[in-house]
């Protein structure tokens, strides 16, 4: 999506749950791992079901086609949000989840994984990153910030940047320049390690959106991260790919 506040420009991220593995390791991240989902049928997904995860869901990754339509109305609950002084402004550890405004273009993968591993719940995060590594100092610098300053925190992480840069080479498929257009979109779903509640994380919005109202009070993260998952596809289009944050398959 073309954003006026986007100053550099990153190869963009396959979408190859190897890849985004890859990646998490490099930043500090262990025991947990990216797998596909094939199936949208919560049956199939749980233990025993023929396409089965490993364990419990972390987090979803969708990475789906954008329109003209999708981007246009971004745009304007921005210029909305911008003209009635509603921008999102949350910062500080009392945040539902940490959200990361994307300001790289074609950094959605990153923003998506960034997302994912941010706002692991307290237990899987202590068994899961490593406390000195670069992710964990990167997360504790930021949380503190607002989405301005943190937004600027990434753009000036070069060790982030090289770690991204390593994972978007790593493709089957011929490398984009940086600022090439590119017509898929990564968003992530959450559950709040606060309130419980699932959160649609997509660094074009106007910050977090809490879907708990339309998720009825559903709260589990994959049955109600497939019901996010399908209110984004519901025309049909079957050009989506779902990847699903894990524990590590033995």
């Amino acid at each position: 999506m073309d954003n006026p506040k986007e100053r550099l420009h990153f190869i963009p991220l396959e979408s190859d749950p190897e890849i985004f593995t890859n990646l998490i390791q490099a930043l500090g991240v262990h025991s947990l791992e990216f797998q596909d989902v094939l199936s949208l049928d919560l049956a199939d997904l749980l233990p025993g079901g023929d396409l089965a995860l490993s364990g419990p869901v972390h987090a979803l990754i969708l990475i789906f086609p954008t329109t003209e339509a999708y981007e246009a109305e971004l745009k304007a609950e921005k210029r909305i949000a911008h003209s009635e002084g509603t921008n999102y402004t949350g910062h500080g550890p009392t945040e539902p989840v940490i959200w990361f405004e994307q300001t790289i273009h074609n950094a959605c993968g990153l923003y998506a994984i960034l997302h994912a591993i941010s706002n692991l719940d307290s237990t899987t995060a202590e068994l899961s990153i490593d406390p000195e590594s670069l992710f964990a100092r990167f997360l504790s610098s930021c949380i503190p910030y607002n989405p301005e300053k943190r937004a600027q925190a990434l753009e000036e992480s070069l060790d982030i940047a090289e770690a991204h840069r390593r994972a978007a080479n790593q493709g089957s498929t011929a490398v984009p320049r940086a600022e090439d257009e590119v017509n898929f979109h990564y968003v992530c779903f959450v559950k709040s390690p606060l309130n419980g509640h699932l959160y649609d994380l997509d660094g074009d919005k106007n910050g977090p959106v809490d879907r708990d109202a339309f998720l009825e009070g559903d709260r589990d993260m994959l049955s109600a991260g497939l019901k996010l998952v399908r209110s984004y596809i519901k025309d049909g289009n079957p050009n989506f790919q779902l990847m699903a944050l894990v524990p590590t398959s033995p």
